[in-house]
């Protein structure tokens, strides 16, 4: 029974070590600004542009890296850090962010399979911990083989995020390939854009739903 409780605390941990990653490259490239003086809701609407979309609003967000784009009403959601900062970091999750709506325009396979899913487990995801805490704290003593239940419904939400994770690549290979050539970054900081694109890549996983129990019990926001 440890067993199980040693594989949900390495999945937690895991999770947990992404979005702190992120977070420390986001902090770090926050502090590089671009030449060129654009904005991260610039940036998008200079790529969104040259991909010919039009119908695409882009939006600022409350929070940090809380940076989306929403398929079903066509919106770019940009986190305050990146819709109006001038950072390599902000034109590097806005331009990814980009690369969802240049694959919704598309028509992107990944993408649609992913949408369709993401109400689902987005339903069950809360149960999940919900059981998962029950079964160890009330019913592990009584009903031993719930944990192995609850340990398989949450090993289900997780594999979905590294499921939907070619999809974060794509877009991020799509944002490079125009961040290579729409010059909006310059050559003092376009390897930072770069390397910051790269793990802008990993913000679904630092979103899993481990780190959203952490965040759960002790009240942390990110």
């Amino acid at each position: 029974m440890y067993i199980a409780w040693i594989l949900f605390g390495v999945i937690m941990l895991a999770s947990l070590a992404v979005s702190q990653m992120l977070k420390s490259k986001f902090i770090k490239y926050s502090r590089i600004p671009l030449a060129s003086g654009m904005t991260g809701r610039d940036v998008a609407e200079k790529m969104l542009h040259d991909n010919g979309i039009h119908d695409v609003k882009i939006v600022s967000a409350g929070g940090m890296l809380t940076d989306h784009y929403n398929p079903a009403n066509k919106t770019l959601n940009l986190s305050e850090g990146v819709y109006s900062s001038n950072s390599a970091a902000a034109a590097a999750i806005a331009v990814r962010e980009c690369g969802h709506a240049v694959q919704h325009a598309n028509a992107y396979g990944p993408l649609k399979m992913r949408s369709a899913l993401v109400p689902v487990f987005s339903y069950a995801s809360p149960w999940v911990i919900i059981f998962i805490i029950l079964t160890g704290i009330i019913l592990i003593q009584s009903f031993p083989p719930l944990i192995w239940i609850g340990i398989g419904l949450f090993a289900l939400t997780t594999i979905f995020s590294f499921i939907t994770l070619p999809v974060e690549m794509n877009a991020s290979q799509r944002a490079l390939a125009w961040l290579n050539t729409a010059e909006a970054t310059n050559k003092s900081n376009h390897d930072m854009a770069k390397n910051a694109l790269k793990w802008a890549a990993y913000t679904y996983l630092g979103r899993t739903y481990p780190n959203r129990l952490v965040r759960n019990l002790t009240g942390h926001r990110q």
